[in-house]
């Protein structure tokens, strides 16, 4: 849910803001392929069925079983298949959340990380989880960027949900713009994503420390996902080449 509403008209000025934040040119690139201006608008129609299957193609190269239903039946992901019944940017970033979770959690309720917008048996789900605190919030914007560069990589609307998951909420403010590169740095040197920002078809295969399911934190985080935190990396995948 977008908290502060952004007309279409201010849009470049606030990509401008978020660009003029950000070190590093190939940042800078890979957002600027985010904030294409036919981006904007979800598709709809026989548009937004071809993006629902490109979205289950990718789910089922990923590894993931499909499963019919909506979410709300249970899960989004009950620890087997993914329900399909939900728009396709929901689906990518279902299949982000399989990349990013440990081999254990693949196989937890909604990854261990507890209920999210769309699930049904919210108890259920608040009992699977195991990831907790700024170590939830830091997987979970991982997640979120993830899926949006999946996005940009099949040709869906991706500043639409950049949009909506608030990556240019504040995006005037210094940390907005280190909070973007930080999230886009681990997923590079993670090996989920390349120089260029395109998404690799690869698995997180460490487990997870002990300490992350109980992580706390010593700060918060903010209402914008920023992680002003001591930063806890996921652990690194293995080696993958940029397609």
């Amino acid at each position: 849910m977008i908290l502060t509403p952004i007309a279409a008209h201010d849009l470049p000025k606030r990509l401008a803001a978020l660009e003029r934040g950000l070190k590093e040119e190939w940042q800078r690139r890979i957002l600027r392929k985010i904030g294409r201006p036919g981006d904007l608008r979800r598709a709809s129609g026989s548009q937004a069925a071809r993006h629902h299957g490109e979205a289950c193609s990718l789910l089922r190269r990923l590894g993931m079983a499909i499963c019919p239903g909506a979410p709300q039946l249970d899960f989004s992901w009950d620890g087997t298949a993914v329900r399909i019944e939900t728009e396709a940017y929901v689906l990518l970033h279902e299949g982000a959340h399989f990349q990013l979770a440990s081999p254990a959690r693949r196989r937890v309720i909604d990854f261990g990380l507890g209920p999210g917008p769309e699930t049904g048996d919210r108890h259920r789900a608040q009992r699977a989880q195991r990831v907790h605190g700024i170590a939830r919030e830091h997987e979970e914007a991982m997640a979120s960027l993830l899926g949006i560069l999946w996005e940009v990589e099949l040709g869906h609307p991706a500043l639409a949900s950049f949009l909506d998951q608030n990556w240019l909420e504040g995006a005037e403010r210094p940390a907005t713009a280190a909070h973007f590169a930080s999230i886009l740095g681990g997923l590079r040197g993670d090996g989920f994503v390349g120089a260029t920002g395109r998404p690799q078809r690869r698995l997180r295969q460490r487990p997870d420390a002990v300490s992350v399911e109980r992580a706390a934190g010593s700060r918060e985080v903010n209402v914008n996902g920023e992680a002003a935190m001591k930063r806890r990396r996921l652990p690194t995948a293995e080696p993958a080449e940029e397609h």
